[in-house]
């Protein structure tokens, strides 16, 4: 891969509610080469103990579109550890009352954006049960 020819994409997530990093989350990667261009799924990999995805893979060489998505259904269901009950006894009320059939608001969030060959991308998720931010960082 020439980073001249290609562009790359990193992420992580911070769950803003806990005011930690959203661990375990499953992110899947496509691009494609051209606005009218079809999807090309590439792979995906999951967030660390840090909330970061280190292991993105490689974005072909014409790539002009990628699109991150988040699976965050599974996150939102899963038993928080001990330390974090304070902060999920605080979400529990409205969690609990108007987050739907699935138990997560927003079950998967989907980021496409447009890149240019040889820069690097670094989309982080600000995530909590009932909104995200994102933001192209550095």
């Amino acid at each position: 891969m020439s980073t001249e020819t290609t562009a790359s994409v990193s992420t992580h997530i911070l769950d803003t509610s806990l005011g930690r990093p959203a661990e375990g989350v499953a992110i899947s990667l496509s691009a494609r080469a051209g606005r009218d261009a079809r999807w090309e799924a590439l792979g995906g990999s999951a967030t660390d103990a840090d909330g970061r995805c280190k292991d993105l893979p490689a974005l072909p060489e014409g790539t002009t579109h990628v699109r991150l998505d988040f699976e965050t259904e599974a996150y939102f269901l899963k038993p928080k550890k001990q330390n974090n009950q304070q902060a999920e006894a605080q979400q529990d009320a409205p969690a609990n009352r108007d987050s739907g059939a699935s138990g997560a608001f927003f079950p998967e969030v989907a980021i496409t954006f447009a890149v240019t060959p040889g820069e690097h991308y670094h989309v982080p998720l600000l995530l909590n049960p009932f909104g995200y931010s994102v933001y192209r960082g550095s």
